[in-house]
């Protein structure tokens, strides 16, 4: 069964909508709700795992943005 395209982009739309009309906090424990569901299926590996793909993300970040701010 296909589904209507024009349901599928007011779906879309949806979720742009409700996040334009809540606070940051509201927004912020939205996120780590999602967050709890998400690592709720992972073996507490892959969630080391991931950890520590999150911190070399940043530690890359935070070392691009230092080179950046050395050069004139």
């Amino acid at each position: 069964m296909k589904k209507n395209p024009n349901a599928v982009a007011l779906g879309k739309l949806g979720g742009k909508a409700r996040a334009k009309n809540l606070s940051a906090s509201e927004l912020s424990a939205i996120g780590k709700k999602a967050a709890a569901a998400r690592n709720a299926g992972l073996s507490p590996a892959e969630r080391k795992r991931i950890a520590k793909l999150a911190v070399a993300a940043r530690e890359q970040k935070r070392k691009q943005a230092q080179e950046k701010g050395k050069q004139p």
